[in-house]
C-alpha cells in the first residue's frame, strides 16, 4: 500500500485503476498489475462542499423515574473496466504532476477508535446485505479503518444457520463531525437498534427496529476493562432498552445479550457506526431518494423538506433520519418509520447503483470501514467480505423492516411495554425463518373457512404436562379473564409428561377445538380427535407439554404477519412519511 492506501507503495495507482473487467464472468476483478493508462491533464480540479452545520438532538436519554438519583445520576434533558477517456486523463494528470514537482498527496487521518459510537449505525449492516462482498475491497487499509469490540464473544464470520446481526447506535457526541447534536455529555445510550435476521436458507431477511423507550430486563453482563481485566456489570429489572449500552459502564455486549433475552433469537454479531455514517454514505451514493406526504419543518433536526420525493445526502440525509416532530405522532415510533424508508431506499440504491463503476465501490468502502465498529467475530475487511457474500444472495423484495409491537405504560407516559400478544408471534416467526411478506406476496396455502365456537361455549379441562409451574393455572385465568372463557377449569398435573401440546377433542367439539386452537396458536399435529361424539357436558383435554411456554403465545410459529405490527417491505417505492 502507498501512503494513502489506496495502491501499491511508490506507484500512486489509484484503486479504481486495478479493478477490470472480466468479459468471461461479466464482474470486476482485482488486478495489481494494472495501471493507468497515460493521458492528457485536466485542468479542471474538483471541488468540495463543507457540509451545513449540524443539527441539535432530541434524543431521549432521561432515567426512569425509578432510577432517578439512585445512582446520584442527573436526568438528561429531552430530547468495472480499465477507465478510459476523461476520467483517466484526470487521474493521470493528477499524478502526474504530484510525481513532477516531488510533492504527495497528504495522507488522510485515520479514523480513531471511538470510545461511544453513535446511532446511525443501520446503514452499515444494510450495507453489508445489499452488497456483499464486493462493497468491501481487499486493501489492508479498510482494515486499519474498522474498531473491534471484545464483547466476550466471538463467532465465525458465517454460519450454516440463520445470522442475526445486532446493529446499534447511540446518542453519544464524541468524535470528529458530530459535535453540535446536543446532549455533549452523553455516555451513549442504545437509542437506534435493528437486529437483522437473515433467514438460513439466505431467501429472506426481516429487520426488526426495537423502541428504545420499551421497558424491559437487562442480564448481568461480562464487560472487558482498559487494564485487560473483565468485570461484570450486574443486570437491572424494569428499565428502558436504550440503557442496555452506556449505563453503569456497559458495552455493546450488553446490548447483545438483552437483545437475545428479549426475542429469543441468538445474535450472531453486531454492527456500530458513528453520525458520519448516515452522511458519508449518503454521499458515496450521491444521494438516497425519500418522500413526504406533507410538507416537514422541524426545528429540532432542521429539517425542511415540501411534500413529495427528494434526493437527500450529507447533512440533509442525518435530519431526515433523526426528525421525529413533525412527522406521525412526533415519537421515536414515528422516526423508526422514517429511518426503515431511509435504509430502504438506500438498500434499493445500494443494489442498483454501487457496481456501476470502481470509484463508487471504493468511495462506499471508505465511508462504511471508517465508521464501523464491530465484535471480533467480524473485525478484518476479510471477515466483511466473506459475511456479506454470504448474506448478499437475499432478493430485496424478500427484505422486511418491522418495529417490535408495543403499549403505552400505564405507570409511566414517558415509556412503552412490550405488547406481548403482537411481539410474542413476531418473534417465533422470525425464529421459524417465516418471511414477513406482505399478504398477497409469496406462496402461502388458502385455508377452508372453519366453524368455530363462541368463547362461552369452549368447556376445557387444562392439565400440565411439561409446561412451566403453574402453566395450568395460569392458563385457565387467562382463558377465563383474557377470552371469557368460563367453561375452562384447572385439572392440576398430567399423569405423564408430553413433548408437545395436545388438545383432545369429540366430533361434535370441533367448532370449540378451532376456537381454542386459535387462540392458542396449536398447530394441527397438536389437535387428537376421538372417534365418538362426547356428552354435552364433557369438557375437551389440554394437556400443556414442554413446548408450551405462556398462554398467548403460539406453540407453533404464525406464517403470516400478525395483525397491528407495522412492517414495511424494503423493495416497496411507494411509502412517504405522514
Amino acid at each position: 500500500m502507498d501512503a494513502q492506501g489506496r495502491g501499491r507503495a511508490g506507484d500512486n495507482v489509484d484503486p479504481a485503476d486495478q479493478w477490470v473487467l472480466n468479459p468471461s464472468t461479466g464482474k470486476y476483478e482485482l488486478r495489481l498489475d494494472a495501471a493507468p493508462e497515460p493521458a492528457a491533464p485536466d485542468p479542471a480540479p474538483r471541488r468540495s462542499r463543507r457540509a451545513p452545520a449540524a443539527p441539535q438532538s432530541d434524543t431521549d436519554t432521561r432515567e426512569l423515574p425509578t432510577q432517578r438519583n439512585r445512582r446520584g445520576a442527573a436526568a438528561s434533558p429531552d430530547d468495472a473496466p480499465r477507465p478510459g477517456g476523461r476520467a483517466a486523463a484526470r487521474k493521470a494528470a493528477r499524478a502526474g504532476t504530484a510525481a513532477a514537482s516531488g510533492r504527495r498527496k497528504p495522507k488522510p487521518k485515520k479514523s480513531g477508535k471511538k470510545k461511544a459510537l453513535l446511532w446511525t449505525s443501520g446503514v452499515l449492516g444494510f450495507v453489508v446485505l445489499a452488497g456483499g462482498g464486493g462493497v468491501f475491497f481487499l486493501y489492508q487499509q479498510l482494515n486499519g479503518n474498522i474498531a473491534k469490540v471484545d464483547v466476550g464473544i466471538e463467532n465465525d464470520a458465517v454460519s450454516d444457520g440463520p445470522v442475526n446481526i445486532l446493529i446499534i447506535g447511540t446518542d453519544a457526541r464524541s468524535g470528529k463531525g458530530n459535535e453540535g447534536y446536543g446532549d455533549t455529555g452523553s455516555v451513549g445510550h442504545a437509542d437506534t437498534t435493528i437486529l437483522m435476521h437473515v433467514s438460513k436458507d439466505r431467501t429472506n431477511a426481516t429487520a426488526l427496529s426495537i423502541p428504545r423507550d420499551v421497558i424491559t430486563s437487562i442480564p448481568p453482563c461480562p464487560t472487558k476493562q482498559k487494564d485487560g481485566s473483565t468485570k461484570t456489570i450486574p443486570g437491572e429489572s424494569n428499565v428502558r432498552f436504550n440503557t442496555s449500552l452506556g449505563q453503569e459502564g456497559r458495552d455493546p455486549g450488553c446490548t447483545w445479550r438483552t437483545v437475545e433475552k428479549l426475542t429469543g433469537l441468538k445474535v450472531n454479531h453486531f454492527m456500530m457506526a458513528d453520525f458520519n455514517a448516515v452522511k458519508q454514505l449518503s454521499e458515496a451514493v450521491n444521494g438516497v431518494e425519500v418522500c413526504a406526504a406533507k410538507d416537514i419543518n422541524d426545528p429540532k433536526s432542521h429539517l425542511k423538506l415540501k411534500a413529495g420525493r427528494h434526493i437527500v445526502k450529507g447533512e440533509q440525509a442525518l435530519a431526515f433520519v433523526r426528525t421525529r416532530h413533525t412527522i406521525g405522532f412526533g415519537s421515536d415510533l414515528s422516526r423508526i418509520e422514517l429511518q426503515q424508508q431511509f435504509l430502504s431506499s438506500m438498500i434499493r440504491k445500494i443494489k442498483s447503483d454501487a457496481f456501476s463503476s470502481p470509484s463508487k465501490l471504493y468511495d462506499i468502502s471508505q465511508a462504511a470501514t471508517k465508521a464501523l465498529t464491530v465484535d471480533t467475530g467480524i473485525g478484518s475487511a476479510k471477515k466483511l467480505v466473506e459475511l456479506g457474500n454470504d448474506l448478499k444472495q437475499v432478493d430485496i423484495d424478500k427484505i422486511t423492516f418491522a418495529t417490535v409491537p408495543v403499549l403505552d405504560n400505564p405507570q409511566d407516559a414517558a415509556t412503552v411495554i412490550l405488547d406481548k400478544s403482537k411481539a410474542e408471534p413476531l418473534f417465533k416467526m422470525v425464529q421459524a425463518d417465516h418471511m414477513l411478506a406482505k399478504k398477497g406476496k409469496g406462496k402461502r396455502k388458502k385455508k377452508a373457512p372453519v366453524k368455530k365456537a363462541p368463547p362461552e361455549l369452549v368447556r376445557v379441562d387444562v392439565t400440565n404436562g411439561g409446561g412451566p409451574l403453574g402453566a395450568a393455572q395460569e392458563t385457565v385465568d387467562w382463558l377465563q379473564n383474557t377470552k371469557a372463557a368460563k367453561l375452562s377449569t384447572n385439572a392440576g398435573n398430567a399423569p405423564a409428561k408430553l413433548a408437545t401440546t395436545r388438545l383432545e377433542y369429540a366430533p361434535n367439539q370441533a367448532d370449540q377445538a378451532a376456537t381454542l386452537a386459535d387462540w392458542l396458536g396449536l398447530p394441527k399435529r397438536a389437535l387428537k380427535e376421538s372417534t365418538a361424539d362426547a356428552g354435552d357436558r364433557v369438557p375437551m383435554k389440554l394437556t400443556l407439554g414442554k413446548d408450551f411456554t405462556a398462554p398467548g403465545t403460539p406453540i407453533e410459529a404464525p406464517t403470516e404477519t400478525p395483525d397491528g405490527v407495522q412492517n414495511v417491505n424494503a423493495d416497496d417505492k411507494s411509502i412517504c412519511a405522514k
